[in-house]
């Protein structure tokens, strides 16, 4: 199981999740995305429709369709009713349930960093988890720093 920590200091989320959304769906896997915020999914349901001018990321919120064919399903919770098998959490928060998927994104901001430190040395302590670390290098891109 890996776990990518992103800490989203030059980024923010409405960049880097779509780019890890695309990757992940162009792998053929699928993708639940995690935010307890009502209006942070709602916000994210209408970015993957217009995140790129030439293309849109198939997905729905949870419940509003049916969620098994969805690639990407935008979610309140760690429930994967698409199968998927990665998971972004993206409002900051890290909830051990993302430990039974085979990937899981940790998104945070500065205001979220001290929960993300604990979860980071929580997670130590768990066999067959890989932790990674990304920050934004001078160019712009992301590299892995742990």
């Amino acid at each position: 199981m890996q776990v990518d920590f992103y800490h989203l200091t030059a980024t923010p989320l409405d960049r880097a999740l779509p780019q890890i959304a695309a990757k992940v769906v162009e792998t053929g896997a699928r993708l639940l995305i995690v935010s307890a915020r009502d209006e942070q999914r709602a916000d994210l349901d209408r970015l993957l429709w217009t995140w790129r001018p030439d293309s849109f990321l198939a997905h729905a919120q949870a419940g509003a369709g049916d969620d098994a064919l969805q690639p990407v399903l935008i979610a309140s919770d760690c429930t994967a009713a698409n199968a998927a098998r990665h998971i972004a959490l993206v409002d900051g928060t890290w909830r051990d349930d993302a430990l039974s998927f085979e990937r899981a994104f940790h998104f945070f901001e500065d205001d979220h960093i001290r929960s993300a430190r604990d979860a980071w040395r929580a997670l130590a302590g768990h066999d067959g988890v890989e932790r990674r670390y990304w920050k934004k290098n001078d160019a712009g891109r992301w590299e892995q720093a742990a």
